[in-house]
């Protein structure tokens, strides 16, 4: 089984990487899930209903939010209807929408995919470790979910490794998300799940983690109130992780990053790797 994962999808540049790779990726990779972080997606904060089909009706099985989630208020009733947007499982009771889903994938398998948010340096919610635990006790990987992704949208880096060791062996991919800056750590753990602690993001990367320079570069140098923050608008790069997984144990056999267009370094998985 192949699995992409990429990384929170920032603005009209990320949204045209994403829509212009992705077909030829699932093709090309023979993907078998594909989950994406969308919460910077409609203008750098948030995501709206309209982008949120659109992803789905190209070739998006699951989207991923986090801290951004509610920033476009009108999609909160269809994020509590259409369980394949996501909000992170560990926001308090009562809170619209699902932080787990289990979507079917190809002859008749089924794909669970987790999201968490951490605690350092984010807003107070519930235990992010706890609240896998407690979607963990009612699927297990190789039986009743054939894949099994955890995205930990988090600010620290040991935030999300601790994640990734917790979670080895016991879930297929542990990918992080929210720093829009891409680590070089993807690798097949011990116990068998994938780990990245930061795709990056989808976006352009001649910017400030996705947004205009100048105003973002205004906010360290000059500490008075400026403009609001845009996203920038130059040839976006598609970044993510690849992931190839045993078909009986749900478990990672390989993978590694992809980077298509923009000005990073290009990288692109092959089927025999």
């Amino acid at each position: 089984m192949n699995v992409l994962y990429c990384g929170d999808v920032v603005g009209r540049s990320g949204r045209a990487a994403l829509m212009d790779e992705l077909p030829n990726l699932r093709k090309t990779l023979k993907l078998d899930l594909v989950v994406v972080c969308g919460e910077n997606s409609a203008h750098g904060f948030g995501i709206s209903t309209k982008i949120a089909e659109e992803f789905l009706a190209n070739g998006v099985d699951v989207i991923t939010t986090g801290n951004h989630a509610w920033d476009q208020r009108e999609v909160i009733p269809f994020m509590d209807r259409e369980h394949r947007l996501m909000r992170p499982a560990n926001f308090p009771p009562g809170t619209p929408g699902v932080g787990h889903t289990v979507v079917e994938i190809s002859r008749g398998r089924k794909a669970l995919v987790i999201q968490v948010m951490g605690r350092l340096f984010m807003d107070p919610l519930d235990c992010p470790f706890r609240a896998v635990d407690e979607i963990l006790s009612r699927h297990r990987l190789g039986t009743t979910a054939h894949i099994i992704l955890v995205d930990i949208h988090a600010e620290a880096t040991s935030e999300k490794m601790a994640m990734g060791q917790y979670c080895d062996g016991r879930v297929s991919i542990v990918v992080g998300s929210h720093s829009h800056v891409p680590t070089a750590d993807a690798r097949v753990m011990k116990k068998g799940t994938a780990y990245q602690t930061d795709a990056g993001m989808c976006g352009d990367y001649e910017s400030v983690i996705g947004m205009v320079p100048g105003p973002a570069v205004a906010r360290f140098t000059k500490k008075t109130p400026g403009e609001r923050l845009t996203p920038a608008d130059g040839e976006g790069t598609l970044r993510g992780l690849f992931v190839t997984l045993d078909d009986r144990t749900g478990l990672a056999t390989h993978c590694e990053a992809v980077s298509l267009g923009g000005v990073l370094t290009q990288a692109m998985p092959s089927l025999s790797s």
